[in-house]
């Protein structure tokens, strides 16, 4: 079934306008070992305003909620039932708002998180989270693919610095790896729209 809610409206300079809303809310690996300590990405905190926001507002607009928890191998920061792996923000689980693990960057890959979105009908999602280039843009890319529309808040987003590599490039700031992975999306996932401009509705019946 084709979910695509149509070409994205843009702005006078070409860049996305937020004007429908969204009816699923995807939030991606917020969870302690990439938001607190040491591990953090820069400006976690930041970072956890705007995706505190989202599921504020995405629950108040009866929107689906999707957390999605990453697997890590065993040893890694994010190894299951350590506490980095514990999510960030509480669930409120019920029929909208669920967690979904997932063992690789994309969330919809070997995860019920497919069969999930077209079960409650939704057509375009929102995708906020860590790490920038890897879980999040696996994933919306994914979005884009099944034919959801797909925004990709720009300052909902975060991941690490890539350190330098001699004779390769100098240190990459996390700001700007998170920018071009957006972009690296192509046209058709929103990428320029801010947290707070993201609105939320219910998802509608499931086409028969």
């Amino acid at each position: 079934m084709d979910h695509y809610a149509g070409p994205a409206p843009q702005t006078p300079t070409g860049s996305v306008a937020p004007a429908l809303p969204v009816d699923a809310l995807i939030v991606v690996d917020v969870q302690s070992a990439f938001v607190t300590g040491d591990g953090a990405v820069p400006a976690a905190a930041r970072l956890v305003d705007r995706t505190t926001d989202l599921i504020a507002r995405a629950r108040r607009g009866g929107a689906l909620v999707v957390h999605l928890q990453n697997d890590g191998p065993p040893g890694a920061e994010d190894e299951p039932h350590t506490p980095g792996w514990r999510l960030h923000h509480p669930v409120e689980a019920g029929p909208l708002e669920v967690v979904v693990r997932k063992p690789h960057d994309d969330g919809f890959r070997e995860t019920p998180l497919g069969g999930l979105l077209a079960e409650a009908g939704v057509r375009a999602v929102a995708v906020c989270g860590v790490m920038s280039e890897m879980c999040v843009q696996a994933t919306a890319r994914t979005a884009l693919a099944r034919g959801y529309r797909v925004v990709v808040p720009h300052d909902a987003h975060a991941t690490q610095d890539v350190p330098a590599a001699p004779g390769i490039s100098a240190a990459i700031p996390a700001a700007t790896v998170s920018r071009v992975a957006a972009y690296a999306l192509g046209s058709d996932a929103e990428v320029t729209v801010a947290a707070a401009d993201v609105t939320f509705t219910a998802p509608g019946p499931t086409a028969a």
